[in-house]
């Protein structure tokens, strides 16, 4: 596994040398049942009332076990693969964390994990939906555990729409037409995000390439160069050119969406959590977004989720307090409170718990209300849609393509310089497929 780890480092542009990992047990300095020692935990909730939520469940549980402390660290969610991967190297990871879900199978891989069987048993593994569960199992093991869950679908301006005498678009060449349209009225219609450093380009390319029934990984091996692929790269091109700000060509999840909170897109691709982003920022427009399913190949097609986010929680290995972290992850999911941290960002995280979105409580949440019929149909989505990459189960694969910045530079090469898009697709196809093939050695 060291060499593994020692090549993801590399891939990253990171030189590192060494690796050691210490063993799983347990090295608690407690000498009696009480709790007592210090964890770490690193979250991307980086503001808001899900930073709170996290800092009031943590002083919470110190104050029930006062020798305990823990120490909490946030940072953005595209930094956490270098977090980690730099963290492993130094022997400076926490002990417990929030993860990036397609990173979990290469830290499964990198053996750098514990298993959180005993939480899963304690609060039912008969509660956790299946499909969010089975993400971070391996051989048997649970290595994480799902916390929230929500799926991508297409936001969009109700009233631009009609501004310009269209529908919702159901197609993508629905969506071509309406983009069009819009963009010539001012507004654009859709931004084409390939900054590096994220996964944004891959997935607008995901988007395309599954409502077309194909996929970017196929049998263990990247396929890019599909005639569907190759479609779908040049339709987010000619996207990008005709409908987008051009500053997109390095936009990460962030400035992508806070193009859309500040009304001067049309149309973005994103969860539930695009309503509390329009809410504190353009108060105003909230009455006029709403969501769809993400557009088909034919109007004949059924709707279907594509992709699925099931955000994770992890034990590290390296953690000295096996009994404190694992004490505190069963905490945070006690029924009151994991209602409210799903309601801390109502409508963008969803329940990983069945019978939670029955709860009065849930239910009575002004923004699910108003957003009821959107909410359900993202619910639905979930249930459908998997990780990019991951239709076939959890990989290595899917975390090479998603955390190696290869389709955003592919699609960069293309709009600045003269590569045609099957060159490039190539290139990038077999970058990707060295990778696969030195990680699975």
């Amino acid at each position: 596994m060291k060499s593994k780890i020692i090549y993801l480092l590399l891939a990253s542009i990171l030189i590192l040398t060494s690796c050691g990992q210490k063993d799983d047990s347990e090295t608690s300095n407690k000498t009696s049942n009480e709790l007592e020692g210090e964890i770490t935990f690193w979250h991307s909730f980086t503001q808001g009332p899900r930073k709170e939520y996290i800092e009031k469940k943590a002083k919470a549980f110190m104050k029930k076990h006062p020798k305990v402390n823990i120490k909490i660290e946030t940072f953005a969610w595209p930094e956490f693969h270098t977090k980690w991967t730099t963290g492993v190297q130094a022997g400076q990871v926490p002990d417990i964390s929030t993860a990036m879900p397609n990173d979990v199978s290469l830290m499964i891989d990198a053996d750098v994990l514990s298993d959180v069987d005993s939480v899963v048993s304690d609060i039912g593994e008969d509660k956790f939906y299946r499909g969010p569960l089975k993400e971070g199992e391996k051989d048997g093991k649970h290595y994480s555990l799902p916390l929230y869950s929500h799926a991508q679908v297409m936001w969009y301006r109700k009233d631009l729409l009609n501004e310009v005498n269209e529908e919702v678009p159901e197609t993508w060449g629905d969506f071509k037409r309406v983009t069009d349209k819009v963009s010539k009225k001012g507004t654009f219609g859709v931004s084409v995000p390939m900054g590096t450093g994220d996964m944004m380009a891959s997935r607008f390319l995901n988007f395309y390439v599954r409502s077309h029934h194909e996929k970017l990984v196929k049998n263990g091996k990247a396929d890019l160069t599909n005639e569907v692929a190759i479609d779908g790269i040049n339709y987010w091109i000619d996207r990008y050119h005709k409908n987008s700000p051009k500053g997109s060509l390095n936009f990460k999840v962030l400035d992508q969406a806070n193009l859309f909170y500040q009304g001067k897109t049309a149309f973005d691709f994103n969860s539930g959590f695009q309503i509390s982003g329009v809410e504190t920022n353009s108060r105003d427009l909230l009455n006029k977004i709403s969501a769809a399913p993400i557009p088909k190949e034919k109007a004949s097609d059924k709707d279907k989720g594509i992709e699925t986010t099931n955000v994770p929680i992890v034990l590290w290995k390296q953690s000295k307090h096996k009994d404190i972290s694992r004490a505190f992850l069963k905490e945070l999911y006690s029924e009151d409170d994991y209602v409210d941290f799903l309601l801390s960002t109502p409508g963008g995280m969803l329940p990983v718990l069945k019978g939670i979105s029955d709860k009065p409580k849930y239910q009575e949440n002004p923004t699910i209300k108003r957003f009821k019929p959107e909410i359900d149909m993202i619910e639905k989505q979930i249930s459908q849609g998997t990780a990019i990459g991951m239709e076939d189960g959890p990989n290595i694969e899917a975390s090479i393509l998603t955390t190696q910045n290869i389709i955003e530079e592919m699609f960069q090469e293309i709009v600045t310089t003269d590569i045609s898009t099957e060159d490039a697709a190539k290139k990038a196809e077999e970058k990707l497929n060295r990778q696969f093939e030195i990680m699975n050695r």
